[in-house]
């Protein structure tokens, strides 16, 4: 996840998210950071001004990552249904396998802590941009309802948010099956034609 960093700095972020997830961002001092992460405080701030950059660096950081995690392997060539399946199966499979950088998203998306200006960069460039391109191109082909493209991933997205925190708190097992029910009631919920036909 931080592997654009170097050695110092991915120990800082990485312990600056197992803190912040664990003990909430208002315990994860700047002592406890340089003593978990066996960093001294002194090179801590050779990299970072203070806790809010760390915050904000972690933020753009795992936007960054999840952004390139759920486009990958989305090829222009492919069905707008082979690409909607793909995308978000790579949603569900991020929040399973990075647990914590879904948490600390969810959780932080709207703290007063990270900069609009790293919310903004996040809105824009982040994965939901491109697959909300998919939504638009879906629609100039007829294939979903006239509804404003980022709306809808928005409105997706929060219902597989809601299906990954109960699969995290174990209340429910999320099998492929529901996944694959998950993502085909998405897609259902916008399409003009109902069901997969591929």
């Amino acid at each position: 996840m931080f592997d654009r960093y170097n050695k110092v700095q991915q120990a800082v972020l990485e312990t600056t998210l197992e803190l912040i997830v664990d003990k909430e961002l208002q315990a994860a001092s700047m002592s406890l950071i340089a003593k978990n992460s066996g960093v001294s405080t002194g090179n801590i701030y050779h990299y970072f001004s203070s806790k809010e950059d760390i915050v904000n660096e972690l933020y753009k950081a795992i936007v960054l990552f999840n952004g390139e995690f759920v486009t990958r392997d989305l090829r222009e060539g492919d069905s707008i249904q082979t690409r909607f399946r793909l995308a978000w199966k790579n949603v569900i499979a991020l929040g399973k396998k990075y647990p914590n950088g879904f948490r600390f998203i969810e959780q932080y998306s709207f703290s007063p802590y990270i900069y609009e200006q790293s919310k903004l960069e996040a809105y824009k460039g982040g994965w939901c941009g491109r697959v909300a391109k998919l939504y638009g191109e879906a629609i100039e082909q007829g294939l979903f309802i006239g509804m404003e493209p980022r709306f809808m991933v928005q409105m997706h997205y929060g219902s597989i948010v809601y299906i990954l925190k109960g699969h995290a708190q174990h209340y429910m097992e999320l099998t492929e099956d529901l996944e694959d029910e998950a993502i085909l009631a998405c897609w259902n919920s916008v399409s003009k034609e109902k069901g997969w036909n591929e």
